[in-house]
């Protein structure tokens, strides 16, 4: 039973966060020697990419289908649950204005709260170079 956090856009500028991710409900930094988290830690944010070379056409689908279909679940079952989504930030985290994945508690009028978690300097400082990112992209596209 593993569940992993992250935080911000999806790429290489994702902020995982290993404290947050759990296997059996017990922190993986308490699991895992330091090295292993961080190497993780890399791969996540590259894993994508390294996806799409192994299945050498078109992209990632699994995991966003198997996600689409928790968060629909989640939202036409009113269950309140607390997922990682893209969601309008107005503030929260120090982020106004664009759409960056944070956890959210989805219900029968979809995004029902933003939950802000507690974040160290560092991670903070990562997911304003993730949303900066996210923004320079936005404004490349002009949308």
């Amino acid at each position: 039973n593993v569940s992993a956090f992250v935080l911000g856009g999806h790429g290489d500028t994702m902020v995982p966060l290993p404290r947050y991710s759990t296997c059996g409900g017990i922190p993986i930094t308490e699991l895992l020697p330091k090295e292993v988290v961080d190497q993780i830690v890399t791969r996540t944010a590259n894993g994508g990419a390294e996806i799409v070379s192994l299945l050498k056409t078109g992209s990632a689908y699994y995991a966003p289908s198997s996600a689409a279909v928790e968060m629909v679940e989640a939202i036409l079952k009113d269950k309140k649950k607390i997922l990682p989504c893209a969601a309008y930030l107005n503030g929260h985290y120090g982020v106004r204005g664009l759409y960056v994945g944070v956890p959210v508690k989805l219900g029968r009028r979809g995004v029902e709260q933003v939950v802000e978690i507690k974040l160290t300097p560092e991670e903070q400082t990562a997911f304003q170079q993730s949303a900066a990112a996210v923004r320079e992209l936005v404004d490349k596209l002009k949308l």
